[in-house]
């Protein structure tokens, strides 16, 4: 990995390999790293009134743009709840006959549209306006839109870092948030993706639209998903990458020791790696076992203060679920594996101040995640799983290790029940994507009729900049054109023992 890549994937590992969902909120903002800091992409400052500014985007570009806002209730099952204002950003189209708007849906949840269209996406979101208005939509609780107030980290010891350690903490203190806030006059049983459905639908009224098309990845589409269930007649067409389906925010952990069995394979083209690694899951199987019964210390900052963290292997499934959403990351881990099966666990230095980062609660991420839930017996298929799977159920963490923290949220089968869906869709996939595997996709896909899939060879989560002629297949799309089904292909990646 290059100088730069290291450094960058160093300060951004709470947003990529230990926050699950975070690392799907900044999905697309740096590369080869999975995500960047906050400022590197942020409008500086941010506009806090509507109206026309200049939008910084990727590599030093910027464009002409207008901020926006309307307002929704909290909850609105809820009467007294308060309203709060949403924030999105047009760019405005460069046809002389403007399609439905685009609106774009982040992932995570707790993605920030505005800061992923600043990112490598900005390309895309540029190209897309000779078809129609790009609408960047900052969901309830995230930039501009949320109004959770923010919570200190907890100054008291931190916890093992290990499943039982974390699990305990991260409920305990998801509890008490939950209690604050509620306290405060925040209606946090608003924070679900049903409500954040409403609130495109809201949009599209404040926008003036009879339809709005969607484009979304991650958790945007789960959130899709949603607004097709309950507000489809007012939505043209999709186009979606990186499924989630409704019953998919805990992922199988089967699914994804497939995808590691056929890392395991691609290490095969490098005879060096081979030889070091004859398998690739059993040495990760080691490791883990071994510092989740021996957690190791390591010296990070909390608080702004010096502080030692005990990290078990749960920390590490943690990080490598992170490391394996992307190729460009998931190429290191050959070489973390055999360090810390050799006992050199200073590799985990300079991860230290992002493991210390992970504890805290910022609200939105976790009420949507426990709103969505999982059915019965896809919990009881994970739970199964986990027991033998590499990952166990760090994949997903917080989820399931939160449900049940607070009663009364879970949305109901009725929200997780699949549906049929006869809108023009263009579905996008890599190969190598270890956050939404493909058997997972394939699943979400089968409820779309007119359908065209995108499979990119190699590519990981972040596809929609993965490939070159990704961005032509976009506009094409959206344009009305008839897209086929495509197979796109990228090199391979290589692995390093370093």
């Amino acid at each position: 990995m290059a100088k730069g890549a290291a450094r960058v994937l160093g300060v951004a590992m709470t947003h990529t390999s230990l926050h699950r969902r975070a690392l799907l909120a900044a999905a697309g903002l740096a590369v080869p790293a999975l995500a960047l800091p906050t400022l590197a992409f942020a409008q500086t400052p941010a506009p806090t009134q509507a109206g026309p500014f200049r939008f910084k985007g990727f590599q030093g570009r910027d464009t002409d743009a207008e901020r926006g806002f309307f307002e929704v209730p909290e909850d609105r099952r809820d009467p007294r709840s308060r309203k709060i204002r949403l924030s999105y950003v047009r760019f405005a189209s460069t046809a002389a006959k403007p399609g439905p708007p685009i609106v774009y849906l982040a992932g995570g949840p707790g993605g920030l549209a505005t800061r992923a269209l600043a990112g490598p996406r900005f390309p895309i979101m540029m190209a897309l306006r000779e078809v129609a208005d790009v609408i960047a939509f900052d969901q309830r609780g995230t930039g501009l839109s949320n109004h959770i107030p923010e919570r200190p980290v907890s100054k008291g010891p931190p916890p093992a870092f290990t499943q039982a350690g974390l699990t305990a903490y991260f409920r305990e203190d998801f509890q008490n948030a939950w209690a604050d806030w509620t306290k405060a006059g925040i209606a946090m049983t608003g924070y679900n993706t049903e409500q954040n459905a409403d609130d495109i639908d809201d949009l599209r009224r404040h926008l003036g639209a009879d339809k709005v098309d969607l484009w979304g990845i991650s958790y945007g589409t789960h959130l899709a998903l949603s607004m097709l269930k309950r507000h489809g007649d007012r939505v043209s067409r999709v186009a979606l990458a990186s499924l989630e389906g409704q019953d998919q925010t805990v992922k199988r952990p089967a699914a994804v020791d497939t995808l590691l069995r056929q890392v395991d394979g691609l290490l095969a083209a490098d005879p060096a790696v081979r030889a070091a690694i004859p398998d690739l899951p059993a040495l990760m199987r080691r490791v883990h076992a071994k510092l989740e019964a021996a957690p190791v210390a390591i010296t990070a900052t909390l608080n702004g203060a010096p502080v030692t963290l005990r990290i078990g292997g749960f920390a590490i499934q943690l990080m490598t679920g992170g490391l394996i959403a992307n190729p460009q990351t998931l190429v290191m881990l050959p070489g973390l594996y055999l360090a810390l099966d050799a006992g050199r666990t200073e590799v985990l230095t300079r991860f230290a101040n992002e493991f210390a980062n992970l504890l805290g609660i910022a609200g939105m991420p976790e009420a949507m995640d426990l709103a969505s839930g999982i059915s019965p017996r896809r919990l009881a298929q994970v739970r199964r799983e986990a027991k033998t799977a590499v990952l166990g159920e760090a994949l997903n963490f917080p989820m399931p290790q939160l449900l049940g923290a607070v009663p009364g949220v879970d949305l109901g089968e009725d929200f997780r029940a699949p549906l049929r869906i006869d809108h023009p869709a263009l579905l996008l996939a890599g190969t190598l994507d270890g956050r939404t595997p493909m058997s997972e996709q394939d699943e979400v896909a089968a409820q779309f009729r007119r359908k065209s899939r995108v499979i990119v060879e190699n590519a990981g989560h972040n596809v929609f900049e993965a490939h070159p002629e990704v961005q032509d297949l976009l506009v094409r799309f959206f344009r009305g054109e008839a897209v086929s089904d495509t197979r796109l292909s990228l090199p391979p990646p290589r692995f390093s023992l370093a």
